[in-house]
């Protein structure tokens, strides 16, 4: 079972508004693959994994006189030595990754031909 925190409730637990939460993931604090979209009842909402979004949430409110830039660019370094296998898609506002072994395929579309992107090496399971 997975010990998962709405949207509403971490914002109301650490006081946190919506936009600064949503200024938060474009500046690269909080990765775009926590924010989990779920059915729900009454339509979708987000949800995070607790034990992962909450001690985050804290780092940034406790940064002290460290600027969010600073520590969006200490939070990134681990990134640096991540697993050679991974896609990164960037748009003007912010920056996604994926592990190429998480992907079933990769396909660029340009003037309506397509074109499968997903290299087939050892070590990347298609799933």
């Amino acid at each position: 079972m997975e010990d998962l925190i709405s949207k509403r409730e971490l914002l109301e637990r650490y006081g946190v508004s919506y936009g600064a939460l949503y200024r938060w993931k474009r500046m690269g604090l909080i990765p775009e693959d926590w924010f989990l979209r779920r059915a729900t009842p009454t339509g979708q909402e987000t949800f995070f994994h607790r034990a992962q979004i909450c001690p985050r949430v804290e780092q940034i409110l406790q940064r002290g006189d460290t600027s969010l830039e600073d520590l969006a660019e200490k939070l990134r370094e681990p990134e640096r030595q991540a697993p050679e296998n991974w896609l990164i898609v960037t748009d003007r506002f912010t920056s996604r990754r994926f592990r190429l072994e998480e992907l079933k395929s990769i396909t660029l579309i340009v003037d309506g031909q397509a074109q499968e992107l997903l290299p087939k090496q050892k070590g990347v399971h298609q799933k």
